[in-house]
């Protein structure tokens, strides 16, 4: 299968989950606690077996890492040369207070970099798609976008998360220069990112690899880049027997001297 027709059919599998959680959604569904006390609903579940099975019928030779499904030993992830990395609802905090920023995230990774991924935000109606060497895209079929992140402005616009802000963030913020910030949930503040309406989106909490994947994907190729913090190298997966994250930022211009910038 060929790129083009990959991203298309993991776009289809995307939006097929995204039905699953709309049903949810619109239902009185319950909310349980997962062992880290992080929110688990019907909704999250039923995604992830949509997807599963989407993609086990697609690719049944890739294996497939998921927030919902236990994870394997780095020492048999190690050893594989690609694999699907996803989190069927990234957001879960967002879905229950019911706002509408939560989204299906789907990505491949290659030798520790994400070269395709999909982000659905299903509430929103709207869709992002991206891989290596095709493109990064807003819509679907002949309205999809191609994306394109902006030079940096003189009064930036940077993204914090709506459920995760703490003063660690705050004192980040307060060093930065002089900027608007905007609260917003998921993988979502990646892809404001990748479309050119917004330029910095620092995390300074923990995330897992899950979580940015595929809106790294679709910021990346759109022009942008996500940067380990302090060393500021690009963020990369499989490389540890942790699936957590190192704190980073997600920005849209690469020529800015981001280190001398936020000091």
């Amino acid at each position: 299968m060929n790129t083009h027709d990959l991203l298309d059919a993991v776009t289809r599998i995307a939006l097929d989950a995204g039905r699953e959680i709309s049903r949810i959604y619109q239902s009185d569904f319950a909310v349980q606690s997962k062992g880290d006390d992080s929110p688990l609903t019907e909704a999250d579940l039923a995604a992830q077996r949509c997807i599963a099975a989407g993609l086990a019928a697609l690719t049944p030779e890739v294996p497939l890492i998921s927030e919902e499904s236990p994870l394997p030993p780095h020492a048999e992830r190690q050893r594989w040369p690609c694999y699907w990395l996803i989190d069927p609802l990234d957001g879960t905090r967002e879905f229950i207070k019911r706002n509408g920023e939560f989204t299906v995230n789907i990505a491949l990774i290659e030798a520790g970099q994400p070269v395709l991924g999909v982000v659905h935000a299903p509430a929103l109606d709207v869709t992002y798609s991206a891989a290596r060497g095709l493109g990064s895209y807003k819509g679907l079929c002949s309205e999809r976008l191609a994306l394109k992140t902006r030079p940096f402005p003189a009064r930036p616009v940077f993204l914090v998360s709506r459920s995760h802000r703490d003063p660690r963030l705050d004192t980040f913020l307060a060093r930065a220069p002089a900027h608007d910030a905007d609260g917003v949930g998921s993988s979502l503040k990646f892809c404001r990112v990748a479309e050119g309406i917004a330029d910095l989106y620092p995390r300074l909490g923990p995330t897992s690899e899950w979580d940015t994947a595929a809106a790294q994907c679709v910021l990346e190729v759109a022009g942008g880049a996500v940067l380990r913090l302090p060393d500021l190298q690009p963020l990369g997966y499989n490389g540890k027997d942790s699936i957590l994250n190192p704190e980073f930022i997600a920005v849209g211009d690469r020529s800015v001297d981001w280190r001398a910038l936020l000091g």
